[in-house]
């Protein structure tokens, strides 16, 4: 697997158009730490850790709208991957983006770890964008 972030998002944009309750992704501190933010939002239900066999797994709640009619649609209408390993985008802390005009959020990674855009515009702080949720 060449990026891991990558395929941690296309596991959950996978699984939430599939209609899957949860998904399994192989854990590390990075991904654990997007995940939390992502719960944080409350575009997910819950983020725990789980033992599979000898590997330990992340595993995501994921969280869906409910209609009048009973139809369910993924509460993530959009995930992805903005910087990659071969081109990275930064940016600065007066330009950092609004995704979805508001709708959604941007993680960026920045000198004091990983940080909502939100929390990075609050503390004044730019840096590296990983993806953007909506």
């Amino acid at each position: 697997m060449v990026d891991p972030i990558s395929d941690m998002l296309t596991r959950i944009r996978n699984a939430s158009s599939a209609g899957h309750a949860d998904v399994l992704v192989p854990i590390s501190k990075m991904k654990k730490k997007i995940a939390e933010l992502i719960e944080n939002q409350k575009f997910v239900k819950a983020v725990g850790e789980e033992t599979v066999g000898e590997k330990k797994m992340l595993r995501i709640a994921l969280k869906y709208i409910e209609d009048n009619r009973g139809k369910r649609a993924p509460y993530i209408q959009g995930i992805q991957r903005i910087s990659r390993q071969g081109q990275r985008i930064y940016v600065k802390r007066d330009k950092i983006p609004y995704v979805k005009s508001g709708h959604g959020f941007a993680i960026i990674s920045t000198s004091r770890g990983l940080m909502t855009d939100g929390m990075s515009r609050k503390s004044g702080l730019g840096g590296e964008i990983i993806c953007e949720i909506w």
